[in-house]
């Protein structure tokens, strides 16, 4: 007998059993949106994010992990609305399913912040955003037109830089709303007749931060068309740094804050004197210079005039005529003189050339060169007595009869030719023993 749970198949584990239903969500949902209120926000020392997404009638458990988690630019808290990115699993130990999130964002600036970036992309696909289209900003400004509220910190800064930084130029406000339905249009509107006007040199759109609901009035595609075709340079300055607005991006120049706009159209006080001054001290020095090369060419001038003067040439001419008549003086007194001088130097050389001069030194020459002779002559002899002695040693010790006086004697045979060896000898022949002494004669006996 079956039992009601009898089954082909082995029964599942609870884990296996999760596993399956995970595999199935996963496998049957991708990434999902989700929009919804935020319940039981709690976030542990580990830094995830945990939740509920619910509704009027149900609710999602979802976990949002960390980096993630610490990347939001908003503090989630019970009863916000958010949108929500993520996938669906399934929590097994608890056998909950669940959404692991990779963005979050509140609901309804999430969807403003999507028609936003919908729109900044027209435009630019449209060209409105070129660098190209761009007007640069004047190098000296003179009037500046801002367009923002009265009442706002914005408009307060950028007074107050201006004051501190460049008094001189004219400021003139443009009152406009910068919050509401209505901004943008009342935006347009001034923009247009500031533009039109001609007053301008440069105009600036500016207001303090704020959320992007907050900032939609400069995220209008009108405006945003009204700023690029003004002939007249806009500066906007939206908000704080972190934040971009279509107008920023539809600008001749964006600046990061509105003091930092007011930096930007107008020179440093400071700087403009250090200027100033270096141009003064520059103008100085050309004055100067200018004054001691018209001080030169007077002078010269002057020389030159009292070079010309009669009295002048005359005393000029005066001094030229004694000169004439010194080199004049001088050419007679040459002239006459020169024969007389020559003939004297003429004998002294012949003196010089007399023999009677010349013998006593010829007589010290033979002298100096006969003991040269000498000595050349003896040192010869020397050297020639010294060589033939070496030379005769030499000899000696490879002549033959150093050998006999050794006691060795040389053999002779019949013909008075050296026997070298005892073959050349027979019984009877008669031989001669050359020694040292003399000679002695012998006949060979036998073996």
């Amino acid at each position: 007998m079956s039992t009601p749970f009898a089954s082909s198949q082995p029964p599942l584990s609870p884990s296996q059993l999760n596993a399956l239903a995970r595999d199935m969500l996963e496998g049957a949902f991708g990434n999902v949106w989700i929009e919804g209120e935020l319940s039981g926000v709690s976030r542990p020392a580990s830094g995830h994010l945990y939740f509920a997404l619910k509704d009027a009638r149900a609710q999602v458990r979802c976990a949002l992990f960390k980096p993630k988690s610490q990347w939001l630019r908003f503090r989630p808290v019970d009863g916000m609305r958010v949108l929500a990115r993520g996938r669906l699993t399934l929590y097994e130990p608890r056998g909950e399913y669940q959404l692991v999130l990779d963005h979050l964002e509140e609901a309804g600036e999430g969807a403003l912040r999507r028609a936003l970036e919908e729109l900044k992309a027209r435009l630019d696909a449209e060209g409105l955003f070129a660098a190209s289209r761009k007007k640069p900003l004047p190098e000296r400004i003179e009037r500046l037109g801002v367009l923002s509220s009265p009442g706002g910190a914005a408009v307060h800064d950028v007074l107050t830089v201006l004051r501190r930084r460049f008094p001189l130029i004219e400021v003139e406000l443009l009152p406009v709303p910068v919050q509401g339905t209505q901004a943008a249009a009342q935006i347009v509107r001034m923009l247009e007749r500031a533009d039109a006007s001609g007053r301008y040199d440069v105009l600036l759109l500016t207001r303090g931060g704020g959320s992007l609901e907050d900032l939609a009035a400069f995220n209008d595609e009108a405006l945003a068309r009204a700023i690029a075709a003004a002939n007249t340079p806009l500066v906007c300055a939206v908000g704080h740094e972190i934040d971009f607005s279509i107008a920023d991006f539809a600008a001749d120049l964006r600046a990061a804050t509105p003091s930092a706009a007011a930096e930007l159209l107008t020179p440093d006080r400071a700087e403009l004197w250090q200027r100033l001054n270096a141009l003064h001290a520059r103008l100085s020095l050309s004055q100067h210079r200018a004054q001691e090369r018209r001080f030169q060419r007077l002078d010269t001038n002057l020389q030159r005039l009292q070079a010309q003067h009669p009295g002048a040439r005359l005393l000029r001419g005066g001094e030229r005529l004694s000169g004439l008549n010194a080199r004049l003086a001088q050419a007679i007194e040459r002239d006459l003189l020169s024969p007389r001088s020559r003939i004297e130097r003429l004998q002294l050389r012949l003196a010089a050339q007399h023999p009677a001069r010349r013998l006593p030194k010829l007589e010290d020459r033979a002298r100096i060169a006969s003991q040269r002779l000498r000595w050349l002559v003896v040192h010869r002899i020397e050297r020639g007595a010294v060589r033939l002695a070496g030379l005769g040693r030499a000899m000696n010790a490879v002549s033959p009869l150093a050998t006999l006086e050794r006691g060795y004697a040389l053999v002779l045979d019949e013909a008075g030719m050296v026997v070298r060896h005892a073959s050349q000898l027979h019984v009877g022949q008669g031989i001669s023993l050359r020694m040292s002494d003399g000679v002695r004669r012998a006949k060979v006996q036998g073996d």
